[in-house]
C-alpha cells in the first residue's frame, strides 16, 4: 500500500512538472529588463522569452512581438527551444507509459512484474525530460548572468532572471523528483516480487532399509 501511495505521489509531482514545462516554454518572461545601477527606467519594462519579446508600459499597456526569423536568433535561444520542446515531448510519452504501469490502472494487471517494469520506464523518461529542461533553463540563466556581469554590456540592455525561468527550474525539479519516486516504488515492488517464497519440498521417507 505504501508503494502504491509513493507511486501515485511521484506521478502527480511529475505531471505537475510537465504542466510547468509547458507554461514555462510558452511564457515571454524568461528574462526581464534590469533596474540595477544607473538603469532606472520605471515607465517601460521589457521582457523576452523563447518566442516573443514584450514591452510593458506604466499605464498597463503591453505590446508583444513574435520573433520574425529563426535564423536571426542566438544559438542559446535556439538550443533552449529545442531542449524545452524535447522535455515536453518526453514528458507526454512518460505520462502515457507511466499510466500503463500505475498500480491503480487495470492494464497488465495479470502480470505484476511487467507492470512494475513499465512504471519504472515511465519514471526514467520523466527524469530524462526533467534533465532536458534543467539543462535548458540553467544554460539560459547562465547566459543572462554572463551578460549582466560583462562590463562591456550596455547598462540599458542588461537583463535579469524572469518568472518563466524560475517556473522552468521548479518544473524540471518536479519531473526529476516524481520520476525518481516512480522508479523507487516500482523497484521496491519488483524486489518484493522477486523474493517470492516457494513451499519447501518434503523429503521422501526412508523405507527403513540401508543399501551398501
Amino acid at each position: 500500500m505504501a508503494n502504491a501511495g509513493l507511486q501515485m505521489l511521484g506521478f502527480v509531482l511529475a505531471f505537475i512538472g510537465f504542466v510547468g514545462l509547458i507554461a514555462s516554454t510558452s511564457m515571454p518572461e524568461w528574462k526581464a529588463s534590469s533596474y540595477a545601477g544607473d538603469n532606472i527606467v520605471t515607465a517601460l519594462a521589457i521582457y523576452e522569452g523563447l518566442w516573443m519579446s514584450c514591452a510593458s508600459q506604466s499605464t498597463g499597456q503591453v505590446q508583444c512581438k513574435w520573433f520574425d526569423s529563426l535564423l536571426q536568433l542566438s544559438a542559446s535561444v535556439q538550443t533552449t527551444r529545442a531542449l524545452m520542446i524535447l522535455g515536453i515531448f518526453l514528458g507526454f510519452f512518460a505520462i502515457l507509459i507511466a499510466s500503463l504501469g500505475m498500480k491503480c490502472t487495470t492494464c497488465f494487471a495479470d502480470d505484476k512484474q511487467k507492470k512494475s517494469r513499465i512504471a519504472t520506464i515511465g519514471g526514467a523518461v520523466f527524469i530524462t525530460a526533467g534533465l532536458s529542461a534543467l539543462v535548458a533553463t540553467s544554460w539560459y540563466g547562465h547566459r543572462i548572468a554572463q551578460d549582466f556581469y560583462n562590463p562591456f554590456t550596455p547598462t540599458n540592455t542588461k537583463y535579469e532572471f524572469g518568472v518563466a525561468l524560475f517556473i522552468g527550474w521548479g518544473a524540471a525539479a518536479l519531473c526529476i523528483l516524481g520520476g525518481a519516486f516512480l522508479c523507487s516504488s516500482s523497484c521496491s515492488k519488483g524486489g518484493q516480487a522477486g523474493s517470492r517464497q516457494y513451499p519447501k519440498t518434503r523429503a521422501m521417507p526412508s523405507g527403513g532399509k540401508d543399501y551398501v
